[in-house]
């Protein structure tokens, strides 16, 4: 690749690099899987960057490489592994309660059957508007709004439910 290219592929990488992770983090619920899914994609970015001046939308674009990379790895990865708990998240060293409430967030988050967590992820982490979100995810607005408004019902319930234990 031509250095110039390359300098421009590192700045675009080093700038976006983490918010990419925080969503395929957010949609795989594991740090390691996340790391994995946004190498694919770089990697896959990398392959295909001398031709990335013709997309419009590049931010657009490579967040939906993303999120299809972290669909396909749900897919692969539950099809070889059957768990029956989730692992704890990383422990905190003091009782922090913005902390807490964010552990109880996202272990709330995945409980949430995969369509409904992708879709609340996509519209609210993401601040995607439901037409990209069907369009991402190939489903009908309707559909998209649906996931949402039951997701939304889920999270609730169990975020009450898991403050009313922790009061307890």
């Amino acid at each position: 690749m031509h250095p110039d290219r390359e300098q421009a592929f590192l700045q675009y990488v080093t700038s976006r690099k983490q918010r990419l992770h925080r969503v395929a983090y957010h949609l795989l619920g594991d740090r390691d899987r996340a790391d994995d899914a946004v190498q694919h994609t770089l990697t896959v970015l990398y392959q295909r960057w001398p031709r990335m001046h013709e997309v419009g939308n590049l931010d657009g674009y490579v967040h939906t490489m993303v999120v299809r990379e972290c669909l396909r790895d749900r897919r692969r990865w539950l099809a070889r592994v059957h768990l029956r708990a989730a692992p704890p998240d990383v422990p905190v060293a003091a009782a922090d309660p913005e902390i807490e409430q964010r552990m109880l967030l996202r272990a709330a988050l995945r409980e949430l059957p995969d369509r409904q967590r992708t879709v609340l992820v996509l519209r609210f982490l993401c601040d995607l508007p439901v037409l990209e979100v069907a369009d991402l995810l190939g489903l009908a607005e309707g559909t998209v709004k649906a996931h949402t408004a039951k997701g939304l019902d889920a999270l609730r319930r169990r975020l009450d439910t898991a403050t009313t234990r922790s009061l307890a």
